[in-house]
């Protein structure tokens, strides 16, 4: 009689244990991320034959261990400062070889590559990078997996309770409509590729809401005419007004198909983040925000400029807390840190899950030359 209630006790522990397995999987939401390298966590650096990888000294230098780990920047992204406050994991490479199913269920997958953009022709000068179909194709064989693992209908749960971010769309124009080596430069006008742009991002961002994507953030462009590889180009260093204008005519194209995708597609929350005042706020009066430069980059090689990449024999700042960019593209951790929080001030961005401790803010060390 022992014997059989403590086979019994036994039989009840292990299906107890397997439901709290299985609800496990359900209990935590997570992050899918589509972007570039302003949110790209490493993807490009297991692209071997990519021109755009951030896997050399000093890219890192303020995040966890200070070492390169694929993030075009001297610490975290603005969607790594985003997810913390909501309480989401942050989401590993797709290409990061340690990648599982059981990871992916527990913190997301993040797609985004240095160089990509919504259109596949976009990047073509940096040899590998994945373009957001090419990131979307990723993520269905990700959902091949991720149904096999746990069945259907707990995967529709999964997908759909999960967060999705979207943001690319710089490099199709600083990385090809405004480069004569594409065709897309003569083949069209300014409104007519952003035509062109928008009737290619509605078919992707309907194939996402076919995939299970309800609530989705598409992250518009900040005044890229700004940033230190376009003043560059202009003998005053002023920035490039064409491009500034051409960012803030896609972030309205962008905020009308959200508009109409949003009312249109079933149960879809799609959401424009537009962040261009902010960032150009920061830019125009850096000092307001406790910067000091905003016109070039703290990593740099010495005045050979452009130089499009941090170098381990760049010449860092003496401050990395005080310049708004970290290169020729790309802002610092600083900066980003800024941008984000007006980002959740504005769309009023709320904890998803029980908040967990992510790295937290780097602590700015003395630059490389000892300055």
């Amino acid at each position: 009689m022992i014997k059989s209630k403590s086979k019994t006790l036994v039989a009840i522990y292990a299906l107890i244990m397997l439901l709290f397995l299985v609800d496990g999987y359900n209990c935590k939401i997570v992050q899918f991320i589509f972007g570039d390298s302003l949110s790209d966590v490493g993807n490009n650096n297991y692209l071997s034959k990519s021109l755009a990888r951030a896997n050399l000294p000093w890219y890192g230098i303020d995040f966890d261990n200070g070492l390169p780990n694929g993030r075009f920047s001297n610490g975290r992204t603005v969607a790594d400062i985003i997810g913390d406050s909501m309480g989401l994991p942050r989401p590993p490479a797709f290409l990061d070889p340690n990648l599982n199913e059981d990871l992916v269920l527990k913190n997301g997958v993040n797609y985004a590559s240095g160089g990509g953009g919504i259109l596949n022709e976009t990047g073509s000068f940096f040899v590998q990078r994945l373009s957001l179909y090419k990131q979307i194709e990723l993520f269905q064989g990700t959902q091949v997996l991720i149904r096999a693992k746990i069945g259907d209908t707990e995967a529709d749960k999964f997908f759909q309770e999960a967060r999705y971010v979207v943001a690319l769309g710089s490099n199709d124009f600083i990385n090809n409509y405004l480069m004569p080596i594409y065709s897309d430069s003569w083949t069209y006008n300014d409104n007519s590729f952003i035509q062109y742009m928008m009737g290619i991002f509605r078919e992707q961002l309907i194939l996402l809401h076919g995939l299970g994507a309800r609530q989705l953030m598409v992250f518009g462009l900040g005044p890229m005419g700004c940033i230190p590889l376009q003043r560059v180009l202009s003998s005053s260093g002023d920035c490039q007004d064409r491009t500034n204008k051409l960012a803030l005519s896609f972030n309205q194209a962008s905020t009308q198909l959200l508009d109409d995708l949003s009312s249109t597609l079933p149960n879809a929350s799609f959401r424009f983040g537009d962040a261009y005042d902010v960032v150009n706020d920061l830019i125009t009066n850096p000092n307001k925000y406790g910067f000091s430069n905003s016109d070039s980059p703290c990593c740099s090689f010495g005045k050979i400029r452009p130089a499009l990449t941090c170098v381990p024999a760049s010449i860092l700042c003496k401050d990395r807390s005080k310049y708004v960019f970290w290169d020729e593209y790309h802002p610092s951790d600083s900066a980003n840190q800024l941008i984000a929080t007006e980002l959740i001030k504005k769309f009023g961005f709320k904890p998803v899950n029980e908040t967990e401790s992510p790295s937290p803010a780097p602590s700015m060390a003395p630059s490389a030359d000892g300055n």
